[in-house]
């Protein structure tokens, strides 16, 4: 059936070139394009509806945020991002936006959506225009602070622990915040531990630096 299916389309397209010419053969471009884009939309983030289009308006195009203020889920680590949604669907985590959609994800939809903007690449924060002195106040933080230690080399994330390369500005300090004030706290009590010792100058310059450390590929 296939093949009589393409048998027929290239009996059809002929017949078009021939009595249309080139309006034919920008038509047949036309409709290649189309069902090449599809095909690779389909690959990448399946059938549609997909679920990462709710993302889009917050996070971005395949999760590559270009505002300051939303994560950039692209190239987080698989487990991180499902034990946030988790976290958001049971309150755990609160957000006004986040925990009303987390709710509506069954399991499978968590494991779909983390392995999707897992397997993105993680892009540099190129809207960002770090401030050089903070920049390198951060750096020393970092160093310091020993952050690779959770949050691997490059400062890119592994298992429960987020990428912090290339992060928005505003979201990291935000965070950061969070865990210096006590309203967001992670299951290990590293994060709390260590941010405690910072100041609110130093907060701002180690988002900075993470904001501006360029994602290395995995």
């Amino acid at each position: 059936m296939k093949k009589l299916i393409a048998v027929a389309v290239v009996v059809v397209l002929a017949g078009l070139l021939a009595f249309y010419g080139r309006d034919a053969l920008d038509l047949y471009r036309l409709m290649d394009h189309i069902s090449t884009s599809t095909e690779a939309k389909e690959a990448d983030g399946g059938p549609w509806p997909r679920l990462s289009d709710a993302c889009v308006g917050c996070h971005g195009v395949q999760g590559k945020s270009q505002h300051q203020g939303y994560p950039s889920l692209a190239g987080q680590p698989a487990t991180y991002l499902a034990n946030q949604l988790r976290n958001f669907a049971s309150g755990a985590r609160a957000n006004p936006n986040m925990g009303p959609l987390a709710m509506t994800l069954s399991e499978a939809d968590v494991q779909q959506l983390a392995a999707y903007f897992a397997k993105q690449s993680a892009a540099q924060n190129s809207s960002f225009k770090a401030d050089p002195v903070l920049r390198d106040k951060g750096q020393r933080l970092a160093l310091n602070g020993g952050c690779a230690a959770c949050h691997g080399e490059g400062l890119m994330g592994r298992d429960q622990f987020p990428r912090l390369a290339g992060q928005g500005h505003d979201y990291l300090l935000a965070q950061l915040n969070a865990f210096a004030e006590g309203r967001r706290k992670d299951s290990t009590g590293a994060m709390t531990a260590i941010v405690s010792t910072l100041s609110a100058d130093d907060r701002q310059a180690l988002s900075h630096y993470l904001a501006a450390l360029v994602p290395v590929a995995k």
